[in-house]
């Protein structure tokens, strides 16, 4: 861990502006106009694979479901574009109307708050896997993402964004909001709530609750050939070469984190969590 912390400069002005507020929760420009039609938009029979933040394992996730779902090869995902296999429903491409016409069951991603999702996922007529990340990892891994885009515009620090995140001023709105509300429907039939750490520390079981879940058939040497296919696509998808800012390592977090910031980010994260009864591996 790192052992001090600079001051920091504010956060530009221009960054800010890339963000519009739908009730109460920031999101960006590309969903302002969408929401209601979003709400209204036929979700029977689709299988949507959730998560916050465009870092907290989305991109892992999505190809591991789209591989267990489709019994595919992984080498097969790395000569295909998996976004047009599984694209994101607030996304301005495709597009709402061309998503609707996607082959049932549809594989669709979203970083939306649960309240804001189809109502006929709420009503239980869609199955949706959401992932969860640790928070300390998935601030880093956002924050190299931002830094990545030009269109986010984001060039201040990282301690700036950091207290960005513990104060709720970035994009899709709180993750403490956001990751309590769906751990609140974790025993719904129609969730699976997974935690990114348990993808790296016990890839089997994850593998076999997305099987039961999708209601897909495997039998025991199929299932050992579809978890090493996962492993292998952890492997392309967090090792040095293929993911050089290290993103998807679990632990990064250690590397840029100040003394001073982790006891500040433990204080804000007792007191908006202290009475949810979801746990993270910090330490893995």
């Amino acid at each position: 861990m790192a052992e001090s912390e600079a001051e920091t400069p504010s956060t530009p002005c221009e960054f800010e502006s890339k963000y519009f507020e739908y009730n109460g929760v920031r999101l960006p420009p590309f969903c302002r106009g969408k929401m209601e039609e979003i709400a209204n938009f036929p979700s029977c029979n689709a299988i949507c694979s959730l998560s916050l933040l465009l870092s907290a394992g989305t991109g892992l996730l999505q190809e591991v479901v789209y591989l267990v779902s489709q019994g595919a090869d992984p080498d097969e995902i790395g000569l295909m574009n998996i976004d047009e296999q599984l694209p994101v429903l607030e996304y301005p491409q495709p597009g709402l109307d061309i998503i609707k016409e996607l082959t049932s069951p549809r594989l669709i991603k979203s970083h939306l708050p649960y309240r804001f999702l189809p109502s006929d996922l709420h009503n239980g007529n869609s199955k949706v896997i959401y992932m969860a990340r640790n928070p300390k990892d998935l601030v880093v891994s956002y924050y190299q993402f931002h830094r990545s885009l030009r269109t986010m515009s984001y060039r201040g620090t990282f301690q700036e964004f950091c207290r960005r995140f513990m104060n709720d001023k970035l994009g899709y709105g709180s993750w403490f909001e956001h990751v309590q509300e769906f751990w609140e429907h974790h025993l719904d039939a129609n969730v699976l709530f997974l935690k990114y750490e348990d993808m790296h520390k016990d890839l089997a079981t994850m593998v076999e609750q997305l099987v039961r879940f999708l209601g897909v058939s495997y039998d025991k040497a199929q299932l050992e050939g579809m978890v090493e296919h996962c492993h292998q696509l952890i492997d392309q998808c967090c090792n040095a070469e293929a993911l050089p800012v290290g993103r998807g390592r679990v632990g990064l977090w250690k590397d840029i984190f100040t003394v001073s910031m982790n006891e500040k980010f433990d204080l804000v994260y007792k007191q908006k969590m202290g009475k949810c009864d979801l746990t993270f591996d910090f330490y893995l």
